[in-house]
């Protein structure tokens, strides 16, 4: 499977989802044929295929390219990664910051597919709690660590433009397996998420 950004777009689900945007744009009272119209069903057709990307990817694929034999044995942690994804409630946006963190158990992994794993699951229909569970037990099954933990932080635009419209909520969701478990353990992740090293 690749993981590499593509703008290539299957032609035939292209013209079913632009068929589909020019009805929606019909039911809503706006008229397909104007001007500043033309263009949107395509550009929508497109833009919610790359949205929706991640169920054509596989995360423990991701992670076996770059796994390599390491002794190192303490924490390490990928923090601030940029969330964007789809509520599967209202398929408006949610976004936000990952915070996520390992203890090898022989391999390591290159850093930069830690965040690839994570627009593998958020580039789907999605709720949070689910989104931070997926990366979680993607991490721990594949790489099989000592520990993992995931914290994300996210801002849902379901939330701030319809519903309670609330603009500067945020939500937290977390999830802990192996040595993370433990208190102590759990407190250094949070503290060193939260602390601004740079």
């Amino acid at each position: 499977m690749s993981y590499t950004k593509k703008e290539n777009y299957d032609k035939e689900t292209t013209e079913d989802l632009i068929k589909d945007y020019k009805h929606i744009l019909k039911e809503i009272g706006e008229d397909p044929k104007r001007e500043g119209l033309l263009k949107t069903p395509e550009r929508a057709a497109k833009a919610m295929q790359f949205l929706t990307h991640g169920y054509d990817l596989s995360g423990e694929e991701i992670l076996k390219s770059a796994m390599f034999k390491e002794d190192y044995s303490e924490m390490v942690i990928v923090k601030d990664i940029e969330v964007y994804s789809l509520c599967e409630h209202h398929m408006l946006p949610f976004f936000g910051k990952a915070h996520v963190a390992y203890i090898p158990n022989g391999h390591i992994v290159g850093l930069s597919k830690i965040p690839r794993v994570i627009d593998v699951f958020a580039r789907r229909l999605q709720v949070q709690e689910r989104l931070t569970d997926e990366i979680l037990e993607c991490i721990d099954k594949t790489l099989k660590p000592l520990g993992v933990a995931v914290v994300i932080e996210a801002q849902h635009m379901c939330m701030m433009m319809r519903g309670v419209q609330k603009q500067n909520s945020l939500t937290t969701t977390s999830g802990f397996r192996g040595a993370f478990e433990n208190e102590k353990t759990r407190t250094e992740f949070l503290t060193l998420v939260a602390a601004k090293l740079h």
